[in-house]
């Protein structure tokens, strides 16, 4: 099992940043691409952004330019940054990794509880 533990979430004007940790844990596992989600209410899960363990990121259109992530494989932790952010980025946060059992080489995904993420003023 991989545990995924979320943290950054809150209430912020639009035009402010926020900063969304993710930590993975857990043994006999290798932590591939990790990355964040988000559902906003009455909306499906959608992307928001990717990093594989080699630092290929992957944006959704919508927060391309404001929208950082990084992470470090030594730790596996990834990051969002988010600024210049907007009342359509409100939304609940979930952070996603993609391990690789190293007994049986399977893949498996696992989420996050998720954050929540508020834009208003």
């Amino acid at each position: 099992q991989v545990q995924l533990v979320e943290s950054g979430g809150g209430l912020v004007q639009p035009g402010g940043s926020l900063r969304l940790s993710c930590a993975a844990s857990g043994s006999r596992f290798s932590i591939n691409t990790m990355g964040w989600y988000r559902q906003a209410p009455g909306k499906g899960r959608e992307l928001v952004a990717t990093i594989t363990s080699g630092g290929n990121t992957n944006f959704a259109d919508s927060v391309k330019g404001r929208f950082t992530i990084s992470r470090d494989n030594a730790k596996n932790t990834v990051v969002l940054q988010m600024n210049s952010l907007k009342p359509e980025d409100t939304a609940v946060y979930y952070c996603k990794t993609v391990a690789r059992s190293v007994v049986t080489m399977s893949d498996f995904v696992y989420w996050g509880q998720g954050t929540q993420v508020t834009i208003s003023s």
